[in-house]
């Protein structure tokens, strides 16, 4: 028999995936508590005893989102066999099939609008890019103690390749008439691995 906890748990999960799916489709400032309630299958006030306010849910599906992205990465990375595969192993954020993707995009998109006025909304989006740095870092450190990667400051390395894929990224999504997934794999990949090699680009 399933306890109070495990509820609790199933509910806040049933809240989150509903908010997610809402927040996606239409963005926050159209999205309503009654549509969340809605369909996670619950009334308001149901819905109000696991989240005070609009902006309180609208947070934990953001952080929860990008938490689920993170492990996702993370994953991808350990099965990578060296650092510069790991550090171009991201080919799955360009796939128009993935339903992270075409649920995440939108999302990441509404935080950052977000963001640009509100500083909570800017912390959070600090600590998700925070966290992707990192894994990138990590496998930089891992290239430069193996011989792989030239010595370079890891931290900066990491946050350029960041800055390539989310710009690549933002190009793919939003103007994919012009950038082709072929384009934007293409393009990482001879970015990040002539950064990663310090090899210049040829005039």
């Amino acid at each position: 028999m399933a306890t109070n906890t495990d509820l609790e748990t199933i509910r806040r999960t049933q809240i989150i995936t509903a908010a997610l799916a809402k927040l996606s489709e239409a963005g926050s400032f159209e999205v309503t508590l009654d549509d969340i309630a809605r369909a996670a299958g619950l009334s308001k006030g149901g819905l109000a005893h696991y989240f005070s306010s609009k902006e309180e849910l609208v947070r934990a599906a953001f952080r929860e989102f990008f938490d689920r992205i993170f492990l996702r990465s993370k994953e991808t990375m350990d099965r990578c066999p060296d650092p510069v595969s790991k550090l171009l192993s991201f080919s799955w954020l360009y796939n128009w099939d993935d339903p992270d993707v075409n649920l995440g995009y939108p999302l990441l998109f509404d935080c950052m609008a977000l963001a640009a006025r509100d500083p909570e909304y800017r912390a959070l989006f600090h600590d998700w890019v925070r966290s992707w740095i990192v894994l990138l870092e990590e496998a930089v450190h891992e290239g430069i103690k193996r011989g792989v990667i030239p010595k370079c400051d890891p931290s900066g390395k990491a946050k350029a390749i960041s800055a390539i894929y989310h710009g690549i990224a933002l190009r793919w999504y939003l103007d994919r008439e012009s950038h082709s997934t072929e384009w934007a794999v293409r393009s990482f990949t001879e970015a990040i691995t002539r950064l990663v090699q310090n090899i210049p680009k040829k005039r």
